[in-house]
C-alpha cells in the first residue's frame, strides 16, 4: 500500500513537472512572438511615416527621383517580408536609403527649416531607435526560449511536444566590418 502511494505521488509530481515545463516553453514561445510583433509594429510605423517624408522632400528636390523610388521599393519589400530575417534585411537596406534622403535634404536649407520635415525626421529617428530596441528584445526573448529548449530537463519536454527553436535576428556580415575613417588634408 505504501509503495502504491509513493508511486502515485511520484507520478503526480512528474505530471505537475511536465505541465509546468510545457507551460514555461509555451510562455517563452509567446514572448518571442510578442517581441517580433513589437518589431513589426515599429516597421509599420516607419512605413507609414515614409510617404509623408518623401512628399515633403519631393517638393524641394524634384530631381532626386532615384532615391525616392529606391526608398519606395524597399518599403514595399519590408511590408512583403515573410520571415523576421527577411524583414530585417529589407529594413536595414531601407534605413540606409533613408539616410540618403536626409543627405539630399542637406542640400536644401529651406527644407531643413521646414517644421514638417524636422518633425518627420525626428519621428523617423525615434522609430529607428525603437526598432533597434525591439530587435534587442526579440533576440533576448529568443535566447531565453532557446535556452529552455536546450537545458535539461525541459529539453525532454520540448522534444516530446515538438517545440522548435526560434531564429535570432542577425546583422549581415558586411555590416559587421569596422568603418574606415580617413581624414584627407
Amino acid at each position: 500500500m505504501v509503495l502504491v502511494l509513493v508511486l502515485i505521488a511520484v507520478l503526480l509530481l512528474l505530471v505537475v513537472w511536465v505541465t509546468a515545463a510545457y507551460n514555461g516553453l509555451v510562455r517563452g514561445r509567446m514572448h518571442t512572438k510578442e517581441a517580433w510583433s513589437q518589431i513589426d509594429v515599429q516597421l509599420k510605423r516607419r512605413n507609414d511615416l515614409i510617404p509623408n517624408l518623401l512628399e515633403t522632400v519631393k517638393g524641394y528636390a524634384a530631381y532626386e527621383e532615384k532615391v525616392f523610388s529606391q526608398v519606395t521599393e524597399l518599403r514595399a519589400q519590408v511590408a512583403k517580408a515573410h520571415t523576421p530575417n527577411e524583414a530585417m534585411q529589407a529594413s536595414d537596406a531601407l534605413s540606409k536609403q533613408l539616410s540618403g534622403i536626409f543627405a539630399v535634404a542637406e542640400n536644401y536649407p529651406d527644407l531643413q527649416a521646414n517644421k514638417s520635415f524636422v518633425k518627420l525626421q525626428e519621428e523617423l529617428a525615434n522609430t529607428e531607435n525603437k526598432i533597434s530596441y525591439s530587435r534587442q528584445l526579440f533576440n533576448s526573448t529568443t535566447a531565453n526560449y532557446n535556452t529552455k529548449l536546450e537545458v535539461f530537463p525541459t529539453n525532454l519536454v520540448g522534444s516530446l511536444f515538438g517545440f522548435k527553436p526560434s531564429q535570432f535576428l542577425e546583422v549581415p556580415e558586411e555590416e559587421k566590418e569596422t568603418p574606415q575613417v580617413k581624414f584627407d588634408f
